[in-house]
Formats: structure tokens, C-alpha cells, sequence
């Protein structure tokens, strides 16, 4: 059973105005890089398994404030990446204004129906989901039992592997929210994933170190089943 957090990219000049999609040279600007730094020093609380990125700059720039916080906390770790983590391939859509995009037509069907969109010249979203999900359910089989790890990715990216975890079709995803640095926790188990937490730009995430090994096949088998009527929170688990 591992723990997966899901770490949106902080802001670049692009983020908001411009689709910028697979556009190289994207790096985080001088808010996404205290994002960044402020994610980074959330997370140095929790002793990371692995660390893996998408290949776009501004992913791996956030990877590397994560990665450096781990390192003065003691942890030796190498920044991977994964290119399956990759943001969408937008193809036509590639920096443009999205003012300018939310005239064409598409814009309609991946509002509505992203199941069926598919960008000019680009993936389809369903295309994304696969790749996405099945990219971390590899990771996660990789990293094995009570890993705790950090996934850094993109938006849409992010809130199709947050879809799949919540048993949701594809067309519901436009309902998740993704900020810029925030961190969704996703639990795997052999049962089912668990939904632990979404959107989060502020809270405690020390609830989701690893437990001490004494302890690990208690946790490992009791945390599989879900608590009818609630359960008493992460740091009980």
C-alpha cells in the first residue's frame, strides 16, 4: 500500500492567459518559484520514496525545490522523470490566448464531453487519462509497499489520474479543482485507491510519513477496508 502525492506545477508567465501546453523553455516565475519553495518545505516533512516529473521545465523546476528541501532534511534522492506525466499535447491549441480558444467549438466538448475531445493536431483526453493513469499505477507497483511518493505533474493531467482514484468517467474531471503547487494525496491498496486529499495548498501532510517498519504490516492490512461511518483521520491511520 503507498501513497501517492500529485504536485501541480507552480506559475510561469504562461499560466492563466496562454495555453502553453508542450512549449519548451517554460519556466516558473518568480510566484511559482515561492510556491514552489513553500510546497517543498510542506512536504520535507514527509521522507519521500521517489520523486518522479514530468520532462516540462516547470515541472522539474518544482521537482528540484522538493527535491533540495528532502536533501537538507537528510534524504538522499534522485529527481526522475516520467514522460507519460507529460502535459496534454494540445496541438493547434499550443500557445494561444485562452480567450481566443474558448471561441472554437472544442471548447464546447471539453467543457461537456472531455471524453470525446480532441485537440487539433493533439491527444484526445481519454488519450491522457490512460497514459497518466497508468504511468503512476507502474510507479506505485515499482515503488512498492508503504512508498510515499511525489508525482509532478499538470493540471488537466492531474485531475484525470484524481478521476480515475474517485471511480469518476472522464466527463466529470472538468468538476476537480488543481491549483498551481497544490498536493493531492492518493492512497493505493490492493482493494481500491483512496481519495485522501485534493486541491490541498496550506494543510499538515506529516499525517502521511511513512509508518515506522514495527508497524508497517498493521497499517499495510488494516487501511485497505473503508471505515463505515468515517474513520478518525490520516494521522490515525
Amino acid at each position: 500500500m503507498s501513497t501517492l502525492l500529485l504536485v501541480r506545477h507552480g506559475l510561469t508567465a504562461m499560466t492563466g492567459p496562454v495555453l502553453a501546453g508542450r512549449t519548451p523553455g517554460v519556466h516558473l516565475d518568480e510566484r511559482g518559484q515561492r510556491q514552489a519553495a513553500a510546497v517543498a518545505e510542506r512536504i520535507a516533512k514527509v521522507p519521500l520514496t521517489a520523486i518522479v516529473s514530468s520532462p516540462l521545465e516547470r515541472c522539474i523546476d518544482t521537482s528540484e525545490y522538493i527535491l533540495a528541501a528532502q536533501r537538507e532534511a537528510g534524504r538522499e534522492l534522485e529527481l526522475q522523470t516520467e514522460d507519460d506525466l507529460i502535459e496534454c499535447g494540445y496541438g493547434d491549441w499550443t500557445g494561444k490566448p485562452l480567450n481566443e480558444l474558448a471561441k472554437d467549438p472544442i471548447w464546447k466538448v471539453v467543457q461537456t464531453q472531455p471524453s470525446a475531445a480532441r485537440f487539433p493536431n493533439g491527444e484526445s483526453l481519454s488519450e491522457v487519462s490512460t497514459r497518466a493513469v497508468a504511468a503512476v499505477r507502474r510507479w506505485d507497483a515499482l515503488l512498492g509497499e508503504n512508498a510515499v511518493w511525489v508525482a509532478s505533474s499538470h493540471g488537466d493531467v492531474i485531475k484525470a489520474i484524481l478521476a480515475d482514484a474517485l471511480g469518476l468517467h472522464l466527463d466529470q474531471f472538468q468538476r476537480i479543482v488543481v491549483d498551481p503547487c497544490s498536493v493531492s494525496v492518493i492512497r493505493y491498496t490492493d482493494t481500491r485507491p483512496y481519495v485522501l486529499r485534493s486541491n490541498d495548498t496550506g494543510g499538515d501532510l506529516s499525517p502521511f510519513a511513512p509508518p515506522p517498519a514495527k508497524g508497517r504490516r498493521r497499517r499495510a492490512t488494516g487501511a485497505t477496508e473503508a471505515t463505515v461511518g468515517g474513520g478518525t483521520g490520516a494521522g490515525s491511520v
